[in-house]
């Protein structure tokens, strides 16, 4: 008698859950290690990262129909970014912890345009005191979009344009620049900013998973 009813429930749960993968997952928890940070902290951008992280959102960004990147948004300003080429934790090749180091709105149409055509995508940038190289060699940004899941149960939508540089910060750190210009559209109208942010390489043993 109530088939409709039940219908009706199946379709309203059929919205993916936001991913998981290395024990990483929305609402978890992790911390890193405090050895680590103290002996590469001084030669990064970054400065005072928390040892303990809350994973507050988590998106994924679709590079082909294996490559993904998944980010887990925290409670610190950053995010890790996991790059995998399959479902499982094995397939996982690249991890790297990223914090903001800027976020500029862009208020006009011609701005947008200009950073898209000329903004983004140079032969190095300049940040601070700091010169970081230009690792793709492509001459326009890379178009992406990221989908976003919210604690809250909600979900996002954002494009995102985007060149990645990186410069030697020791022996055998690199520290990473991700450029990125990003839009969201609400109620028909974008919303557009230039997003810098900064990483390094995370191994197994640079975190703990504890939640």
């Amino acid at each position: 008698m109530f088939d409709w009813l039940k219908k009706r429930k199946q379709t309203a749960t059929t919205e993916p859950a936001a991913p998981e993968i290395i024990g990483l997952r929305l609402g978890g928890a992790f911390e890193l290690d405090d050895l680590k940070l103290r002996l590469t902290e001084p030669s990064l951008m970054i400065e005072g990262a928390a040892r303990t992280q809350l994973i507050q959102a988590v998106g994924e960004v679709w590079l082909d129909e294996q490559t993904r990147l998944i980010r887990y948004y925290t409670d610190d300003e950053g995010f890790v970014q996991v790059l995998t080429h399959g479902a499982g934790d094995a397939d996982v090749s690249e991890v790297k912890l990223f914090y903001f180091y800027d976020s500029k709105p862009v208020d006009t149409d011609s701005e947008w345009q200009h950073l898209l055509d000329k903004g983004i995508v140079k032969g190095q940038w300049q940040l601070e005191d700091f010169t970081y190289q230009q690792v793709w060699e492509n001459s326009r940004p890379v178009a992406m979009t990221e989908k976003t899941w919210l604690q809250n149960g909600t979900t996002s939508a954002t494009d995102q344009f985007v060149m990645v540089y990186e410069r030697d910060a020791e022996a055998a750190v690199k520290e990473v620049l991700l450029v990125s210009a990003e839009e969201k559209i609400f109620n028909n109208r974008a919303e557009r900013s230039l997003v810098l942010s900064t990483g390094f390489d995370l191994s197994p043993t640079d975190f703990k998973l504890i939640g």
